[in-house]
């Protein structure tokens, strides 16, 4: 299993071509994609319309998802802190708590945002930037 970002479904969803759904199979390598709850929020909250709010809900409520735990919160604040303590600070908190999601099930995260790269510095985060 493979933790999939939002920065790669937002590209993925843009990809009138196919081209880039070709890519993603391959990075994928066989594996099965999971989501956040954090994707599920940015999905949705970046829909233009109704009509596109509502097919990606019923697409999004047939994937499998990836939870956070009690002690998950503490530990995704732990990697912004570390970050801002070096002089790093990333574009959004969302991405520690999407980071840790990884970290807790040992999984690699797919990406297309350098703040991954960033994170992966200061924590033990398996992370690809996915390039098309």
């Amino acid at each position: 299993m493979v933790i999939v970002d939002t920065s790669v479904w937002v590209d993925l969803l843009r990809d009138a071509s196919g081209r880039k759904a070709a890519a993603f199979r391959k990075a994928l390598e066989g594996e099965e994609a999971a989501l956040t709850r954090f994707t599920e929020l940015e999905l949705l909250q970046g829909c233009a319309d109704e009509r596109s709010w509502l097919l990606m809900r019923e697409y999004l409520d047939t994937q499998e998802y990836l939870e956070l735990s009690q002690a998950s919160w503490a530990a995704a604040a732990r990697i912004y802190f570390d970050l801002r303590r070096l002089g790093r600070t990333i574009g959004s908190p969302i991405d520690c708590c999407i980071a840790q999601v990884a970290i807790e099930h040992e999984l690699l995260l797919l990406h297309r945002d350098a703040d991954f790269e960033r994170i992966a510095d200061v924590s033990r985060l398996s992370q690809e930037y996915v390039r098309w």
